[in-house]
């Protein structure tokens, strides 16, 4: 019978766990960090079931121990106070999972079943604790507890220690240089540098000079030499923020560092020998960047280790009021302000929006009310949205039953055309019907029906050849 064993300093947590895995397992309990340790030494239970905050040592410092005396221990940690720094923490360290409190029975159920389960698979190579790691600083950080923000804590705690590329995607505001800086926070590279570039504000005339310096009399105006931030990041993380706005050139030698891990400065012969981790992010879609030959598709694969998406704010706006209350107190200390919160009416008005510039918006927002404000609490007409939102808001929500209409009508028009269905897949039947539509829509203008469908009109020219659909398409008016 497999053994498990259950650490809370609290009684009633111990029983009902107890009882609800009791006649299964054999089930262990210990009420604190060293009590837990005792029992590890002793018996070497299968699973670990442990939280996080306890009088003495925390469950994290558990943790890191636990893992030294069996690195091939399994622990799932319970918490009630969902942080990024316990989330990252806890995978960092080696946690197979953690999980919030209160818990539904079944989510924990099956997180033990999952967690023995690849207990009874493990071969029995070592398997090496993850190395200590600096405690970040007190400066901005990422806010957020929704289970969309606790899946990604869990992946940086998992690949921060190592030195994979990492891709950060997301629209603009989403936060993505506060993640890149949490995974070189929590990284073994963590006393070195940290220099981030945007490869959108600088011209790329510029940008190569920024990345791999230049040589005294290389170009003109270069009146001595520059080193550039590969050289200055030596042994450290570079964050290249808006990578897909990088030119062709400039991506070929960007290539040829993850490659050859050398360089040489604009003008220069020598060689330059760089070891650094690399992290990057783009709010663009590479992959269609890819198509209309804008982006190297072998600079792409070499980028895309581990790709993580940072949801936009619309779709995680159970985090708004920790946001805001976060907001708040930020700005309270910036501007010498007190004041208490905002009033339920102006939070049902932030909770609605849509939050087209994400976190960044909220924030200014925030400030701009808050200047405002001379009163204690922030009032719904303090909050000065961009003109028309209510319009663009109505507008999104009528696009969206057109699509679900229009895919109704392509999916009956399918069914009682069989052989349409034989000389390609339903997903290309769709796109076609989709493409014939906007150009019906549009009167055959190409310009328009590429912007209805969202791409550009390169892709729509390839796509209608591969569809065979002619330029002088039969255009039927529909009212």
């Amino acid at each position: 019978m497999e053994t498990i064993l259950i650490v809370d300093d609290d009684k009633s947590i111990r029983y009902s766990l107890k009882r609800m895995m009791e006649g299964k397992y054999s089930i262990l309990t210990a009420q604190n960090g060293e009590e837990a340790l005792d029992r590890v030494k002793e018996n070497s239970p299968d699973l670990i079931i442990m939280d996080i905050k306890m009088p003495g040592r925390s469950g994290i410092d558990v943790l890191k121990e636990i893992r030294l005396i069996d690195p091939k221990s399994l622990v799932i940690l319970m918490t009630a106070y969902g942080t990024t720094e316990t989330a990252i923490e806890a995978m960092k360290y080696g946690a197979f999972d953690y999980i919030l409190k209160p818990f539904p029975i079944p989510q924990m159920k099956g997180l033990v079943e999952k967690a023995l389960s690849l207990r009874r698979m493990m071969k029995q190579e070592v398997v090496y604790a993850s190395p200590e790691a600096k405690e970040t600083d007190e400066g901005e950080r990422i806010i957020g507890s929704s289970p969309k923000m606790q899946e990604i804590y869990k992946i940086v705690g998992q690949i921060a220690p190592s030195d994979v590329t990492v891709l950060l995607r997301g629209e603009s505001g989403t936060g993505k240089e506060l993640f890149a800086r949490a995974i070189y926070q929590h990284s073994a590279r963590s006393g070195l540098p940290f220099l981030p570039v945007n490869c959108a504000a600088i011209p790329d005339t510029l940008l190569e000079s920024e990345l791999f310096g230049h040589e005294k009399g290389s170009f003109t105006g270069a009146t001595s030499r520059r080193i550039g931030k590969l050289e200055q990041g030596q042994g450290g993380t570079i964050f290249l923020d808006e990578i897909g706005d990088m030119s062709l050139s400039t991506q070929a030698k960007l290539l040829r560092v993850l490659q050859e891990k050398s360089f040489e400065r604009l003008g220069g012969m020598e060689t330059i020998k760089v070891d650094i981790r690399l992290i990057v992010a783009t709010n663009k879609d590479l992959e269609e960047a890819i198509t209309n030959g804008k982006f190297r598709e072998d600079l792409y694969y070499r980028l895309n280790v581990v790709s993580i998406m940072i949801p936009p704010l619309k779709e995680r706006k159970e985090d708004i009021p920790e946001l805001v209350s976060y907001f708040l107190k930020k700005f309270n200390r910036e501007l010498k302000k007190g004041i208490v919160g905002i009033t339920p009416s102006a939070m049902e008005k932030i909770t609605s929006y849509g939050w087209p510039g994400n976190v960044r918006q909220l924030e200014n927002i925030l400030k701009r009310a808050m200047v405002l404000c001379q009163g204690e609490w922030i009032l719904e007409d303090q909050l000065l949205f961009e003109k028309g939102w209510e319009r663009r808001e109505a507008e999104e929500e009528l696009s969206k039953k057109n699509v679900e209409d229009l895919l109704d009508a392509l999916f009956e028009e399918l069914s009682n055309t069989p052989t349409a269905s034989q000389e390609m897949d339903m997903i290309s039947s769709l796109e076609r019907g989709l493409i014939l539509r906007a150009l019906q829509k549009t009167r055959g203008n190409q310009v328009q029906a590429a912007l209805l469908l969202g791409i550009n009109r390169s892709t729509l020219r390839g796509k209608m050849e591969r569809y065979h659909i002619k330029k002088d398409v039969l255009i039927s008016e529909e009212e």
